[in-house]
């Protein structure tokens, strides 16, 4: 078996060696796909552009003339050197295509690139199980492996990062290798210049910019910050946020803050409430969720708020032309009661 593990497949395919002809790049992030097959043919010529030592094949070409694979990687490059078989699998069977490559010995290094291949599919199936092929499962990174990706692309770009902003942006970043690195160096470019990535600059250039605001009118009005609320909001609709998705906002935060209430009650701490949510809090929104709690002493509060939310969100749906002073009555109200509210 040939089967490697995640955690191992830098390390796999930086040791790759012509004993596993054969590298099978699959799983659900695309974009990783994408660029270890890239790094992997770059690491075996000089010029993957280059058509005599570079042959790119789609899988359902191969699927429909199974010998064509096997002619390409017995075809000997114009310029000697090792030659490269790019293939990117489709929606069609290529196992026929792949087996006569393990039935005898194969020069040409063959990369296929494809999708969230479940364990028991027949392509993964048969480069596991096969001496000369890599089988390299490509998930979508972690924490530690985001952290590493941001340190590397700013510090080539001469840039470091404050700890808050890099947290913010591992938090936004992550779903796709290709996306996080798009967003990272559009980064590291507003940021040319200036030495260090601040806080400011993540929240303006990367992610959803309208769920940003989102985040801050919620926070803020649950807080019990009533000019904080106010300039938040107007950010959010600087942004082009409709009243109706800051109400929707406001009650799922009421909602949530409901939850962590009746935990208090039940003889939680505030901070081991906070820290056992899940997705895990940011750091930087903590201190408005302890006040929060603070504000709304009781579970009883918050349905109460809940409540009278939900009644503007429905008001806000009849009466779409008064929207915009619903919302802003709704989170003044909220933002502007005491514990005794």
């Amino acid at each position: 078996m040939v089967a490697v593990r995640a955690g191992d497949a830098e390390a796999a395919l930086t040791r790759r060696d012509k004993k596993h002809p054969v590298v099978l790049l699959f799983g659900p992030d695309t974009g990783l796909v994408r660029e270890r097959a890239q790094a992997l043919v770059k690491r075996a010529v000089p010029d993957a552009s280059d058509p005599f030592a570079v042959v790119r094949l789609e899988g359902d070409e191969i699927s429909s003339d199974p010998r064509r694979l096997m002619d390409e990687t017995r075809t000997i490059g114009l310029f000697g050197g090792e030659r490269v078989v790019w293939v990117r699998a489709g929606s069609r069977n290529i196992v026929p295509a792949l087996e006569p490559l393990f039935a005898e010995p194969c020069d040409a290094l063959v990369v296929i690139e494809a999708g969230d291949l479940k364990r028991g599919a027949p392509l993964r199936a048969l480069c596991e199980s096969a001496q000369t092929a890599l089988a390299i499962p490509c998930y979508a990174d972690g924490e530690r492996d985001l952290a590493r990706l941001v340190d590397t692309m700013l510090s080539e770009a001469g840039l470091s990062i404050d700890r808050d902003a890099k947290d913010l942006l591992v938090s936004l970043i992550g779903g796709d290798r290709l996306a996080s690195r798009g967003e990272i160096a559009k980064l590291a470019l507003y940021a040319k210049g200036q030495g260090r990535v601040t806080l400011d600059d993540v929240r303006i250039i990367v992610g959803d910019a309208s769920a940003l605001a989102l985040d801050d009118v919620v926070d803020a009005a649950l807080a019990g910050n009533a000019p904080a609320a106010a300039t938040a909001l107007a950010k959010a609709k600087m942004a082009a946020t409709r009243p109706d998705a800051v109400l929707g906002a406001l009650l799922r935060g009421l909602l949530s803050l409901h939850q962590m209430a009746l935990a208090v009650e039940a003889g939680s701490s505030i901070d081991r409430v906070i820290d056992q949510q899940r997705p895990a809090v940011h750091f930087s929104r903590k201190p408005h969720l302890e006040r929060a709690l603070r504000n709304f002493s009781s579970a009883a509060q918050c349905l109460r708020a809940t409540l009278m939310v939900d009644e503007a969100v429905l008001a806000c749906r009849r009466s779409p032309a008064l929207g915009e002073a619903i919302a802003e009555r709704a989170l003044l109200q909220i933002a502007g009661r005491r514990k005794s509210g």
